[in-house]
């Protein structure tokens, strides 16, 4: 099992950049598949980005070439750098880890974008 535990969210301008950080605990953090989720005020929660226990990574189409995931398996944390931010990101942003078939959120954290 592992539970986890995001930071780094706030409150930014448009064309901000953030960055978000989801402390995990467990010592097989490696061999999870790691992603980050939103879900917008009246929404369904989103899939934003994920990156494989190899690094592979995959990203939503709306934030593309704006966002990146990354991992650190000797800090067992996961990392989202957000840049060039629009007030369509606002959201609550939530970690998750998937190992054999089971699922790990975390509490999530806020980030608004102010136009």
């Amino acid at each position: 099992q592992v539970q986890l535990v995001e930071s780094g969210g706030g409150l930014v301008q448009a064309g901000g950049s953030l960055r978000l950080s989801c402390a995990a605990s467990g010592r097989t953090f490696s061999g999870y598949v790691m992603g980050w989720f939103r879900q917008a005020p009246g929404k369904e929660r989103e899939f934003v980005a994920a990156i494989s226990r190899g690094g592979v990574t995959n990203y939503a189409d709306s934030v593309k070439g704006r966002f990146t995931i990354s991992r650190d398996n000797a800090k067992i944390t996961l990392y989202l750098q957000m840049n060039s931010l629009k007030p369509e990101d606002t959201a609550v942003y939530y970690c998750a880890a998937e190992l054999a078939g089971s699922d790990y959120w975390g509490q999530g954290t806020q980030v608004t974008v102010s136009s």
